[in-house]
């Protein structure tokens, strides 16, 4: 029990200084955005720089997957093209610059590049796979209320608000993360998980896409679980497909979609997800 305690306080603070200070330097820079001239790229015809403005939209939004819905729909309001916003669909939920640095941090920058790189190229090219394919005429026409987009002055006042809203919603599960991390920590054997989920078990990067996604852990979650789980011998490629499927997809957003797409791209979604996810995974499982 000490030591599940001593594990849990290290990992906790560690998170929570990194949570603050990094959350406070981003929502100071939010002032610097040019919004406006995003989403003017997010409508253009030039598909290159519609689909880097989306995926650059995705980063500076830190939405989990449920969030993310009311913006595209208003996205699909304001006649964005399909494939555009299905990028931004995909990449919002694990795209999060705060995650990201303390991902970073946490397992290696390594770790990090490579996972933003094949999560915002995956993104774009299911984007655009599906709209080649003929899915956006699946989308149901709903509007949603309740969107507003964020617009102030840069100050520190406005910074450390938006510092607090976000540790309100997000920082539980960090919280929750390194319970569970520290549990492991603490109760599970180094030899059984080397063993069982090591190096060598290639197979479990397709399960554990597949695993990700009901369980509904946020990728805020995931990072203190994911690094005691790496350190304890588990493969990187399982862990990663985990990380990408529950962050990209759950079943509450599955659900929210389907008030707003039809059963067909709601399944294409879920494969699209767990395509990415399982792709990733074997991309970190042969690094």
């Amino acid at each position: 029990m000490l030591e599940f305690l001593k594990s849990f306080l290290w990992i906790a603070l560690e998170l929570t200084i990194l949570f603050v200070a990094i959350s406070f330097i981003i929502s100071l820079l939010q002032g610097y955005i040019p919004y406006e001239k995003i989403e003017k790229k997010l409508t253009g015809r030039n598909k290159f720089y519609a689909s880097a403005a989306a995926i650059a939209f995705a980063f500076i939004t830190p939405f989990c997957s449920c969030s993310t819905i009311p913006v595209v729909v208003n996205m699909l309001k304001n006649k964005i093209p399909f494939s555009i916003v299905m990028i931004f669909l995909f990449a919002s939920p694990v795209l999060d610059p705060t995650i990201l640095t303390i991902m970073g941090v946490v397992m290696g920058w390594k770790v990090a590049i490579i996972y933003t790189l094949a999560t915002a190229v995956f993104s774009i090219v299911i984007g655009f796979s599906l709209e080649r394919l003929g899915y956006q005429q699946y989308v149901k026409n709903v509007i949603m209320s309740g969107y507003q987009e964020k617009k102030h002055k840069f100050n520190w006042s406005f910074a450390w608000q938006e510092t607090l809203g976000l540790m309100k919603s997000v920082y539980p599960y960090l919280i929750i993360g390194a319970a569970i991390g520290a549990g492991i920590h603490g109760l599970v054997p180094d030899d059984l998980i080397a063993k069982w989920f090591g190096h060598d078990t290639w197979w479990l990067i397709p399960i554990a896409a597949i695993a990700g996604i009901p369980l509904y852990i946020r990728l805020s979650s995931m990072i203190p679980i994911s690094q005691i789980l790496i350190l304890k011998g588990m493969a990187l490629g399982p862990v990663m497909a985990m990380m990408i499927s529950s962050a990209g997809a759950s079943l509450p957003e599955v659900i929210l979609l389907k008030s707003i797409f039809h059963k067909q791209l709601v399944i294409a979604f879920i494969a699209s997800v767990i395509t990415m996810s399982t792709i990733s995974g074997f991309i970190f499982y042969l690094i």
